[in-house]
């Protein structure tokens, strides 16, 4: 499925939903999935660039279904200009969940400017940082391969967080000494 300017399709179903953009040129899509891999691609309208939110959201409360990975792809620069993934843990949950910066690997995949050393940091819905890795192997290197989501270059950093609390967190990739380049932001959820 594919949206621009989300009052064009969809707009009762949205509406519905309690949470409609705020703006008639933003984009939404309301769909029922299987379980299975999905990806949501952002892009400007007619080449258009900036800043764009990608949101995911489990409409159906009834349901056991559980997302148990995010990542989004994009450049980082420097000073304001990280690159943010957010999720939020839900009442009455406490997962592991692990988060990842990984950059120098994307190059295997073609990616011509992969951001050479990633830092993540891991902040909580106050703004408080509760974890930050740079080079995944130093210090959680046993947590990080008991999860067997270890990153394959010994630059990209990972983190791994024992039963999280409900609510909002956020992770934060920036280029150790101000480096720039494309990265990679990840959340597992492990069970």
């Amino acid at each position: 499925m594919s949206n621009d300017n989300w009052q064009d399709t969809q707009a009762a179903e949205i509406m519905a939903t309690g949470i409609p953009p705020q703006n008639p040129l933003e984009s939404a899509i309301v769909a029922t999935l299987p379980p299975g891999s999905y990806t949501a691609a952002l892009s400007g309208t007619s080449g258009g660039t900036g800043n764009g939110l990608v949101e995911v959201y489990d409409l159906e409360g009834s349901t056991s279904s559980t997302l148990s990975n995010l990542s989004t792809r994009g450049y980082v620069g420097t000073d304001d200009n990280v690159m943010i993934g957010s999720f939020i843990i839900g009442p009455g949950d406490s997962p592991i969940i692990v988060v990842r910066a990984i950059g120098p690997s994307l190059a295997a995949s073609g990616i011509t400017d992969p951001l050479l050393d990633p830092t993540i940091e891991l902040h909580d819905g106050n703004g408080a940082v509760i974890g930050f890795n740079d080079n995944w192997n130093d210090p959680q290197v046993q947590a990080v391969r008991a999860t067997q989501l270890a990153p394959t270059d010994d630059h990209e950093s990972a983190i791994v967080t024992p039963f999280l609390t409900p609510g909002n967190y956020t992770a934060i990739v920036r280029g150790n000494n101000n480096t720039t380049g494309v990265a990679l932001v990840e959340a597992y959820r492990i069970e």
